[in-house]
């Protein structure tokens, strides 16, 4: 199969037509060919399908309309899970025009919570395999593995080494259904081509002993690669992808956080690349931090941040943070003071024994702790030290419910009129609290998101909707947003600008029922709003390929993708016991 391309290098749209030489059953087992009863008339005589197909011809919203009933009489999360993939794998448009136009109600199906559940039962459930699988035995021949892929024209790839999967740890194999769900909301939310987005499992083993001993594990069947085999594994994964697939962007999906800070700084200047957990993470927190102060009328001068959790989120989370508060030209001092982190081990307070680099760059310095008359070797619980700091955020990704107890939220209350409370790990079941107890403790006033989805909550007379600080607000229009601006790097100002774009779209009427963040129907238009915002930033600052100021939101709307059918044209006849394209 091979379609008409929209020239330029920025096009992630897909072909306007399709042209193929192929006939009957071949284009109806193709998923990106098969239209199941929607192929017209004359398709059914033009491609030798008359007898192939019943007789009704069906409209794209009549299949819809029917996927969804199939779904909803489905009552099991995993099973609609499997019932979507299945879908995926016969008729790829009919599934991401399901997808985009039931975002609210689907999105926790294909991505978190329930793909956490696919991860961990992925070798039962799997079906069909999408994407590239590497492993070390192909380390000396990367670019011929990458070549074999359908489609050549790559924009956008997500790779996992599947050892941190959401809050889950390592998941072997399973973790592929990450990146195949990250790129489900890239095709839905950025209108980037399915044909251009690629998934890659980096599947160098696990340490999963239930894993290894499953019999009927897919994955590679040994122990994690580790050390200098490792990292040469890893280099060679990225000369193949600038190879083969010079035009692409890399997001780093769910690497352990050793791995994670490594790979970002080792690589991020060779191509374009971004970790999700690290930067995409931090982006929607900010946002949801900035949409909280259109709340509270405060100034971000004035926010004091205890985190709980030191890992790529929350130290994504402080960094970017720092970085936003220096734009806003806040002193260093008062950086410093408004920035508190606690690990498993405690508080990280300057002198502590500590040898992981970056946590040593996390330290409270003994001077902000002689500031706020906290006693550094005492071992300050955090309840001890928000009654000294008085915070305004609370923020947490620790994977550890409970996490955020009464005692500390009811301390941070006594002194914050509206707490901004942000449990961010995922799924629901790893929650720092849930956010009917950070309402309760408050006596409703915490302004509460998560990073799960959570049904709003009732209190006193007064409903709160709670926002989810999804990174699929993030990096879709990131990823969309360096794409049109051909960048070869992404500095990290390019997230500051994407989390003021998000907390800039969420609208008055949502915040005035607490949610900091937009509904998930409104994805294609934030994700626009933040690709806009990148490729603003990115010519005003001269980087990538300049776009006139006055044509950048036309390119980045024109660019986007809507699933729907496009028209086949017959290029010639062929063998039809060949196969498809």
């Amino acid at each position: 199969m091979k379609g008409t391309q929209v020239k330029g290098s920025r096009s992630v749209r897909g072909p306007e037509r399709i042209e193929t030489n192929k006939r009957g059953f071949w284009l109806l087992k193709n998923p990106s060919t098969n239209k199941d009863l929607a192929f017209s008339e004359h398709e059914r005589d033009e491609f030798g399908l008359r007898a192939l197909l019943p007789a009704k011809v069906s409209t794209i919203e009549e299949q819809v309309e029917l996927e969804m009933e199939r779904l909803g009489a489905k009552t099991d999360p995993l099973e609609k899970y499997i019932g979507l993939a299945a879908l995926q794998d016969r008729n790829e448009v009919l599934f991401y025009r399901v997808l985009s136009e039931h975002l609210p109600e689907l999105m926790p199906i294909v991505y978190t919570p329930t793909v956490g559940q696919a991860c961990q039962n992925y070798s039962h459930i799997h079906r069909n395999v999408r994407g590239i699988w590497l492993t070390p035995e192909d380390v000396d021949a990367i670019p011929e593995r990458l070549r074999e892929y359908p489609f050549h024209d790559i924009r956008l790839i997500v790779a996992t080494d599947n050892e941190r999967i959401l809050g889950l740890g390592d998941q072997g194999a399973g973790g592929m259904g990450i990146p195949i769900g990250k790129l489900a909301l890239y095709v839905a939310g950025a209108g980037i081509h399915p044909s251009k987005v690629l998934p890659i499992s980096l599947d160098v083993g696990t340490n999963n002993a239930a894993l290894l001993e499953d019999p009927y594990y897919v994955g590679y069947p040994k122990r994690r690669l580790r050390g200098a085999a490792y990292d040469r594994f890893i280099d060679a994964f990225v000369d193949a992808v600038q190879q083969v697939f010079p035009n692409a962007v890399l997001q780093w999906e769910d690497f352990h956080k050793h791995q994670a800070f490594a790979l970002l700084d080792r690589y991020r200047e060779r191509l374009p690349s971004f970790n999700d957990d690290i930067q995409g993470t931090a982006t929607v927190a900010v946002a949801g931090v900035l949409a909280g102060l259109r709340i509270t009328k405060q100034s971000l001068a004035d926010q004091r941040f205890v985190y709980l959790g030191a890992g790529e989120a929350c130290s994504g989370t402080r960094a970017l943070l720092c970085s936003a508060m220096r734009a806003e030209g806040i002193p260093e001092q008062t950086i410093a003071r408004a920035h508190l982190l606690f690990d498993s081990q405690g508080q990280l307070v300057e002198g502590r024994d500590e040898r992981d680099p970056h946590k040593i760059a996390l330290m409270t310095p003994a001077s902000v702790m002689a500031h706020y008359g906290i006693d550094p070797h005492s071992g300050p619980r955090p309840e001890d030290v928000i009654r000294s700091v008085k915070p305004t955020v609370l923020i947490g990704a620790t994977a550890q419910p409970g996490a955020f107890n009464q005692a500390m939220i009811e301390e941070m209350a006594k002194h914050v009129e509206r707490p901004i409370i942000l449990p961010l790990s995922n799924p629901n079941s790893k929650a720092e609290c849930t956010p009917s107890e950070a309402i309760a403790w408050t006596d409703g006033r915490a302004i509460v998101a998560t990073g799960s989805p959570f049904p709003d909550v009732e209190h006193a007379g007064v409903r709160h909707v709670i926002g989810q600080s999804n990174n699929v607000f993030a990096f879709p229009g990131i990823g969309l947003g360096v794409i049109v601006a051909e960048l070869r790097e992404i500095p990290d100002e390019i997230f500051y600008v994407a989390a003021q774009a998000i907390a800039q779209g969420t609208r008055d009427e949502r915040l005035a029922i607490g949610a900091l963040f937009p509904d998930q129907s409104e994805l294609r238009e934030i994700t626009a709003r933040v690709a806009i915002a990148v490729v603003r930033y990115a010519g005003a600052n001269g980087l990538g390929h300049p776009i006139p100021e006055a044509d950048i939101e036309d390119v980045v709307r024109s660019s986007m993708w809507f699933p729907a059918y496009k028209p086949l044209v017959l290029r010639h006849e062929a063998d039809p016991a060949s196969g498809p394209d």
